[in-house]
């Protein structure tokens, strides 16, 4: 069964394409004609390829990955926003950050950096600062939260990369090239699917279209983690007693190995003792 159809599609506005002279010639096989000076997309083929890109998705998230959500265009940031956030995924809405993925540490650090101050602010550290230093290190956390609060679960490199408008997140795209992972892209017709691992050719200029296909991709996401926390409560139940049995042997031999540690320790100190003594 399809994720999608092609009325939800049609009724979403998916089909809408660019101006015929904006098109990309390498867009070709997904156009259905033209009308009105306007290329018309073969919504067939987006049925297609939604199910395609679901599918990969899906398998993705049950292997326990993460999947980066990139859309920083107006018609598409709260969608997103509030699709990935649905679904526990990490997304980026603002700017994108220049080298987050081909230089991941750097954006890391800021990250942590973002904790420190939570850190520093619960405990107290910072009730001795002035109000000006106060005030200037609560602006420096909401620019970091803006920009990176999205990502903060994010402590490895993603598995896989959706962007909507591939023509907008070209950097993102060359970077995820870069780095061989996997893309995902709503691709319209000005854009070049070339180095698109997964095309999904719709309208990424319509909110509807946007979220019509994030919907349909979500819920294969959301499929593959009910199908991982499943198997892994299925794994637990099997393997439980063993697992115990041996967890208790390591606690017991850690347990001995420590006592003896403390006799050993209580020795050395006993000898220091008469040494000095002597």
């Amino acid at each position: 069964m399809s994720r999608t159809n092609f009325d939800t599609l049609l009724e979403a506005g998916s089909h809408f394409g660019h101006l015929k002279r904006k098109w990309n010639p390498a867009m070709a096989p997904y156009i259905f004609m033209e009308r009105n000076g306007i290329h018309i997309i073969d919504l067939h083929k987006t049925v297609a390829k939604v199910d395609e890109a679901a599918d990969a998705l899906k398998q993705i998230a049950k292997s326990g990955k993460k999947i980066l959500f990139v859309a920083t265009k107006k018609q598409a940031k709260q969608v997103v926003a509030d699709k990935a956030a649905a679904i526990n995924m990490p997304y980026v809405i603002e700017r994108w950050p220049g080298g987050m993925l081909t230089n991941f540490p750097t954006i890391r650090k800021a990250v942590k950096k973002m904790a420190t101050i939570d850190k520093l602010t619960n405990d107290g550290t910072y009730s001795n600062l002035s109000k000006r230093e106060v005030l200037q290190i609560s602006r420096q956390r909401a620019k970091l939260e803006k920009n990176l609060g999205s990502i903060s679960d994010l402590t490895r490199l993603p598995s896989a990369l959706f962007v909507v408008d591939v023509m907008k997140e070209h950097i993102a795209v060359r970077e995820a090239n870069r780095l061989g992972i996997p893309v995902f892209g709503i691709v319209d017709t000005n854009s070049d699917p070339s180095n698109i691992d997964f095309v999904i050719p719709a309208n990424d200029d319509a909110t509807k279209s946007i979220e019509v296909i994030l919907e349909a991709c979500c819920a294969a996401v959301a499929e593959g983690l009910d199908e991982r926390k499943a198997e892994k409560i299925d794994l637990e139940a099997a393997g439980e007693a063993p697992a115990t049995k041996g967890k208790r042997k390591t606690t017991k031999a850690r347990l001995e190995k420590s006592d003896e540690e403390a006799i050993n320790a209580a020795k050395a100190a006993a000898f220091l003792k008469e040494d000095e003594e002597a």
